[in-house]
Protein backbone atom coordinates (compact mmCIF):
# COMPACT_ATOMS: atom_id res chain seq x y z
CA UNK A 1 0.00 0.00 0.00
CA UNK A 2 1.37 3.49 -0.80
CA UNK A 3 2.31 5.58 2.28
CA UNK A 4 -0.12 8.39 0.68
CA UNK A 5 -2.60 5.63 1.12
CA UNK A 6 -1.67 4.98 4.15
CA UNK A 7 -1.65 7.93 5.62
CA UNK A 8 -5.41 8.61 4.28
CA UNK A 9 -6.29 6.13 6.23
CA UNK A 10 -5.09 7.92 9.92
CA UNK A 11 -7.60 9.56 11.65
CA UNK A 12 -5.01 11.87 13.08
CA UNK A 13 -2.68 14.38 10.48
CA UNK A 14 -0.15 12.11 8.91
CA UNK A 15 3.35 12.20 9.99
CA UNK A 16 6.02 11.71 7.22
CA UNK A 17 8.42 8.70 7.88
CA UNK A 18 11.48 11.10 7.82
CA UNK A 19 9.88 12.99 10.91
CA UNK A 20 9.27 9.72 12.94
CA UNK A 21 12.50 8.62 12.31
CA UNK A 22 14.54 11.91 13.33
CA UNK A 23 13.71 10.46 17.22
CA UNK A 24 16.49 8.22 18.65
CA UNK A 25 14.08 6.22 20.39
CA UNK A 26 11.61 5.51 16.81
CA UNK A 27 15.12 4.84 15.21
CA UNK A 28 16.07 2.35 17.60
CA UNK A 29 12.23 1.10 17.78
CA UNK A 30 13.23 0.40 14.03
CA UNK A 31 15.91 -1.27 14.44
CA UNK A 32 14.85 -3.28 16.75
CA UNK A 33 12.12 -4.71 14.76
CA UNK A 34 14.83 -5.07 11.74
CA UNK A 35 14.42 -8.95 12.50
CA UNK A 36 10.83 -9.10 12.14
CA UNK A 37 8.24 -9.06 14.35
CA UNK A 38 8.33 -8.08 18.02
CA UNK A 39 5.80 -8.00 21.03
CA UNK A 40 5.82 -4.09 22.27
CA UNK A 41 6.18 -5.66 25.76
CA UNK A 42 9.84 -6.56 24.50
CA UNK A 43 10.34 -3.54 22.63
CA UNK A 44 9.58 -1.33 25.71
CA UNK A 45 11.71 -3.42 27.92
CA UNK A 46 14.84 -3.27 25.02
CA UNK A 47 14.13 0.30 24.81
CA UNK A 48 13.32 1.21 28.57
CA UNK A 49 16.31 -0.26 29.55
CA UNK A 50 18.55 1.53 27.06
CA UNK A 51 16.88 4.95 27.51
CA UNK A 52 15.56 4.99 30.60
CA UNK A 53 11.64 5.96 29.61
CA UNK A 54 9.02 4.06 30.65
CA UNK A 55 5.79 1.38 28.79
CA UNK A 56 3.27 3.97 28.01
CA UNK A 57 6.27 6.28 26.42
CA UNK A 58 7.50 3.57 24.23
CA UNK A 59 3.77 2.94 23.30
CA UNK A 60 3.29 6.65 22.39
CA UNK A 61 6.69 6.52 19.90
CA UNK A 62 4.91 3.40 18.61
CA UNK A 63 1.46 5.04 17.62
CA UNK A 64 4.21 7.93 15.84
CA UNK A 65 5.56 5.21 13.80
CA UNK A 66 2.15 3.30 12.92
CA UNK A 67 0.62 7.02 12.36
CA UNK A 68 3.81 7.73 9.75
CA UNK A 69 3.80 4.04 8.02
CA UNK A 70 6.68 2.95 9.52
CA UNK A 71 5.41 -0.15 11.55
CA UNK A 72 2.11 -2.34 11.58
CA UNK A 73 0.82 -3.57 14.55
CA UNK A 74 -1.82 -6.80 15.46
CA UNK A 75 -3.34 -7.95 17.99
CA UNK A 76 -2.37 -11.60 18.71
CA UNK A 77 -4.94 -12.38 21.76
CA UNK A 78 -3.51 -9.66 24.59
CA UNK A 79 -0.25 -9.13 22.95
CA UNK A 80 0.41 -6.82 20.67
CA UNK A 81 2.65 -6.95 17.69
CA UNK A 82 4.96 -4.79 16.12
CA UNK A 83 6.48 -4.91 12.88
CA UNK A 84 8.52 -2.76 10.20
CA UNK A 85 6.38 -1.46 6.65
CA UNK A 86 9.26 -2.30 4.68
CA UNK A 87 7.44 -0.04 1.69
CA UNK A 88 7.77 3.02 4.21
CA UNK A 89 11.55 2.71 4.74
CA UNK A 90 11.70 1.68 0.85
CA UNK A 91 10.60 5.13 0.60
CA UNK A 92 12.57 6.50 2.51
CA UNK A 93 15.78 5.15 1.28
CA UNK A 94 14.79 6.11 -2.16
CA UNK A 95 14.79 9.69 -0.88
CA UNK A 96 18.30 9.62 0.73
CA UNK A 97 19.47 7.96 -2.95
CA UNK A 98 18.23 10.95 -4.57
CA UNK A 99 19.95 13.34 -2.13
CA UNK A 100 23.12 11.25 -1.89
CA UNK A 101 23.21 10.87 -5.91
CA UNK A 102 23.01 14.76 -5.80
CA UNK A 103 26.12 14.93 -3.66
CA UNK A 104 27.73 12.27 -5.11
CA UNK A 105 28.41 13.87 -8.46
CA UNK A 106 29.64 17.22 -6.87
CA UNK A 107 31.60 15.20 -4.55
CA UNK A 108 33.24 13.06 -7.11
CA UNK A 109 34.18 16.31 -9.13
CA UNK A 110 35.63 17.71 -6.11
CA UNK A 111 37.78 14.54 -5.50
CA UNK A 112 39.05 14.67 -9.23
CA UNK A 113 40.19 18.27 -8.83
CA UNK A 114 42.05 17.45 -5.70
CA UNK A 115 43.92 14.35 -7.35
CA UNK A 116 44.61 16.48 -10.22
CA UNK A 117 45.84 19.30 -7.70
CA UNK A 118 48.20 16.71 -6.11
CA UNK A 119 49.26 15.45 -9.49
CA UNK A 120 50.31 18.65 -10.33
CA UNK A 121 51.91 19.59 -7.32
CA UNK A 122 53.91 16.43 -7.31
CA UNK A 123 55.19 17.18 -11.18
CA UNK A 124 56.54 20.68 -9.96
CA UNK A 125 60.34 21.59 -9.91
CA UNK A 126 61.95 21.27 -6.56
CA UNK A 127 64.98 23.16 -5.56
CA UNK A 128 68.18 22.21 -4.45
CA UNK A 129 66.70 21.48 -0.93
CA UNK A 130 64.01 18.94 -1.74
CA UNK A 131 61.83 21.47 -1.36
CA UNK A 132 59.25 22.48 -4.28
CA UNK A 133 58.65 26.17 -4.99
CA UNK A 134 55.39 25.98 -2.59
CA UNK A 135 57.47 25.26 0.46
CA UNK A 136 56.85 21.46 0.94
CA UNK A 137 58.99 19.22 1.10
CA UNK A 138 59.12 15.59 -0.49
CA UNK A 139 56.74 14.23 1.44
CA UNK A 140 54.24 17.08 0.88
CA UNK A 141 54.92 18.30 4.36
CA UNK A 142 55.27 22.44 4.50
CA UNK A 143 58.29 24.14 5.72
CA UNK A 144 58.99 27.25 8.18
CA UNK A 145 60.76 29.22 5.67
CA UNK A 146 63.14 30.49 8.07
CA UNK A 147 66.25 28.04 8.47
CA UNK A 148 66.78 26.80 12.45
CA UNK A 149 62.77 27.46 13.47
CA UNK A 150 60.36 24.31 13.06
CA UNK A 151 57.01 24.34 10.89
CA UNK A 152 54.37 24.99 13.04
CA UNK A 153 50.74 23.91 12.56
CA UNK A 154 49.02 26.58 13.20
CA UNK A 155 51.17 29.95 13.27
CA UNK A 156 48.19 32.53 15.02
CA UNK A 157 48.62 29.52 18.50
CA UNK A 158 51.74 29.02 19.78
CA UNK A 159 50.33 25.13 20.77
CA UNK A 160 49.44 25.76 24.70
CA UNK A 161 45.97 26.27 23.48
CA UNK A 162 45.34 29.09 24.59
CA UNK A 163 45.12 31.75 21.50
CA UNK A 164 47.61 34.25 20.42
Amino acid sequence: MPLALYNEKCKHRPVHPMDALGDPVRRLLVELLADGERPAGDLAAAVGAEHGISQPAVSRHLRVLREAGVVTSRARGPVRLYAVRTQALDEVGAWAEAVARHWRTGLDALATEVARGRLEARARPRDGGGRRPDGADEGGERQDPRPGRPAREHPRHDGDGGGR
